[in-house]
């Protein structure tokens, strides 16, 4: 076994990728072929689990490794056989010259929204969109100042991709109804968007602000208190946020081991039976008896309106005559 590489610079997710990609590419790593496991990544650049795990997740979501229970993460076989026929070659490609399109704040907002999309916000950096733009890496900061700043342009376009109607439909009830589905929807379309945002410490997205402005002005007209108002819209967000954080951990979970959720409970079931049991957890044990469906959906759904239930009990109680 290979000994723990000394590098004199810190090593990112992305070199790591470029060059397992690369020896992939070259045929050094065949189909079928191990990888190196998240430990091995570890051990072999001095790396920690959450980037050694993104490195794996990232190659997943190409389509050049897969996880095989039992063996590991192996390079796919299909994927090598489509990038052998492939002219010109995917490293080929990436070395492409620079685009005759002029290069504009947009064209970096859309490409960094893209790679965020495909493999997660940890292996999104300035060489990266650089590279899928054919661009050098410097002409980058003339249209975003820092990847704190490109942050906020990707929030806010996603944003913008689900705006709220125009005038005000039906109940306040039904404000914030829409209000909460519709980000779902921002949410799941963008999984890395949930665990980028903060409640403690809001970003300043203009297009988010739309829905704080739709939640306040939904209650303010009914005569509820501003504080209670600005309260009621941060536990909403809080609520659709929190749930929509696990979309971005089950998409790495899966493209890591290769298993859909619902394969890796069945995987775990042999073990969940041995420490539930009817003596000490009896209600657990019945649990395992029934087939429950864990769709993600679902859950929000059901979430959403119990959330909303309590609300206008509350509001009900204090503010007579609320429609």
């Amino acid at each position: 076994m290979e000994g723990i590489v000394k590098h004199p610079t810190k090593i990112t997710s992305g070199v790591i990728i470029e060059e397992l990609r690369a020896r992939i590419e070259r045929g050094e790593l065949a189909a079928g072929d191990r990888v190196p496991s998240t430990r091995e990544i570890m051990r072999r650049w001095g790396v920690a689990m959450a980037t050694a795990t993104k490195v794996l997740t990232a190659l997943a979501h190409e389509g050049l490794v897969q996880a095989v229970p039992g063996i590991g993460t192996v390079v796919a076989v299909q994927r090598r056989k489509a990038m052998a026929a492939a002219a010109p070659s995917l490293s080929t490609a990436r070395r492409r010259p620079a685009s005759a399109e002029p290069l504009d704040v947009e064209r970096v907002v859309t490409t960094a929204i893209e790679i965020a999309d495909a493999e997660g916000l940890a292996n999104l950096s300035m060489r990266r969109i650089a590279t899928e733009l054919g661009v050098a890496t410097m002409s980058l900061y003339r249209h975003v100042s820092d990847k704190d700043d490109l942050l906020l342009k990707m929030m806010d376009v996603v944003f913008r991709e689900a705006p709220l109607p125009k005038e005000p439909i039906g109940s306040y009830r039904d404000r914030l109804e829409v209000v909460g589905r519709t980000m779902w929807t921002v949410f799941r379309r963008h999984p890395w968007l949930a665990p980028a945002m903060s409640v403690t410490r809001p970003q300043l997205v203009s297009s988010g602000m739309a829905y704080t402005e739709w939640v306040l002005g939904a209650l303010l007209a009914q005569g509820i208190d501003p504080a209670t108002a600005f309260t009621t819209h941060i536990t909403l967000f809080t609520y659709v946020r929190g749930t929509a954080v696990n979309l971005e951990f089950e998409a790495e979970a899966e493209a890591a081991t290769g298993l859909t959720g619902e394969q890796w409970m069945n995987a775990q079931e042999h073990q969940l039976r041995s420490v539930i049991t009817n003596d000490r957890f009896p209600t657990l044990a019945r649990m395992l008896e029934i087939q429950y469906d864990f769709d993600l959906d679902k859950i929000f759904e059901f979430g959403l309106q119990r959330l909303l239930d309590g609300l206008v009990v509350h509001f009900e109680a204090r503010v007579p005559g609320l429609r």
